[in-house]
């Protein structure tokens, strides 16, 4: 089963830009084509939630690169939620994270 997290952001308009860019960014680290998806937003309560997808050969270049070796946490789902988190903040969002599937 592919990864899926769940992003939450009260400017979404700014952090779909930012998303798209940095999760490219990845992609192209990663050396793979379609390595990612998201999917339609909808808005609750002032807040914006869209879902993203990372593909399976995606999924393994990340866990066998060493790329999560610094990725805080209990397992491995966790530490994976915290990799994407981190590299979407260091890329400038503001997203919130969190981890609704695997």
């Amino acid at each position: 089963m592919k990864p899926l997290f769940q992003l939450s952001t009260r400017s979404y308009d700014e952090e779909i830009i930012l998303v798209q860019k940095a999760m490219q960014e990845l992609e192209a680290k990663c050396n793979v084509k379609n390595g990612f998806a998201l999917k339609e937003a909808s808005k609750m309560a002032g807040w914006t939630f869209f879902d993203l997808e990372l593909s399976t050969e995606m999924l393994s270049i990340i866990e066998t690169s060493g790329m999560m070796i610094n990725a805080q946490g209990f397992g491995f789902n966790e530490q994976l939620k915290n990799f994407v988190g981190h590299y979407l903040e260091t890329k400038g969002s503001n997203c919130r994270i969190k981890k609704i599937d695997y």
